[in-house]
């Protein structure tokens, strides 16, 4: 297959069973992390190294490191998936402004500029694939998360929007929207409210990474080649 995926934030369970995935799928792949080095190094140790291209540390939340990221990108990227981001949990009057210009930077102010960067040699090449993880409640809202949900928000109108513009150069634009998936991000949550969420569900289970990472490589097919700016819900119908 030979087509290099640059994967934002690979270390968290989304974003590493994305990598596992891809790797599986026979692509190559340049890593993102932050913090979470120990799952990179799994990877490397566990997947086919010479599919890993490059690993990149960067905290995409602070200016002068996003820009520093976009530097080391010197191999080319056919595609790439937004996979990471933080939640906050709070109310709105409890949120402090550098809470809130952190999460803009990670999750909007930094998809822009590193989608910037790429887009002109995927539009030199009339192709190009442009995947983010959004949220359910990036269309629903959540409280306690409203800053998280605005955030989200913000990519969905993102891909739609950026869809429209890149499709007359052969780019696809799309997003997975995950719903209550068994990830450490949910790991602030009690045994109760776990149940409560999951009675909520139809299909009564949360969603697995993998799952999110089977939607990832469907996308990336050719046969998925008329898809282009959907939202598409993997909720198990929540």
């Amino acid at each position: 297959m030979g087509k290099n995926v640059l994967i934002v934030g690979a270390s968290g369970d989304i974003g590493k069973a994305i990598s596992e995935r891809l790797v599986k799928d026979g692509y190559n792949v340049m890593l993102h992390y932050n913090k979470n080095r120990e799952n990179i190094d799994a990877m490397r140790k566990e997947l086919n190294s010479e599919a890993i291209l490059t690993v990149h540390q960067a905290d995409l939340s602070n200016n002068e490191e996003m820009k520093r990221f976009l530097t080391e990108l010197v191999l080319p990227v056919d595609y790439v998936v937004f996979a990471g981001g933080n939640a906050h949990f709070g109310l709105l009057q409890d949120t402090s402004e550098k809470v809130m210009d952190d999460m803009l930077s990670l999750h909007v102010k930094a998809p822009w500029m590193i989608t910037k960067h790429l887009l002109p040699q995927m539009i030199q090449n009339k192709k190009g694939k442009i995947i983010f993880i959004t949220s359910i409640w990036g269309n629903t809202g959540a409280s306690y998360e409203v800053i998280y949900s605005s955030v989200k928000g913000a990519q969905n109108s993102f891909v739609k929007a950026l869809a429209k513009e890149v499709a007359p150069s052969g780019i696809m634009v799309n997003a997975i929207s995950p719903g209550y998936i068994e990830t450490k991000m949910n790991g602030h949550l009690t045994d109760d409210e776990k149940m409560s969420i999951i009675a909520e569900i139809p299909l009564h289970r949360a969603g697995l990474p993998s799952e999110i990472a089977h939607s990832v490589s469907f996308l990336l097919d050719e046969r998925a080649s008329y898809i282009q700016g959907e939202i598409i819900n993997i909720t198990g119908g929540w």
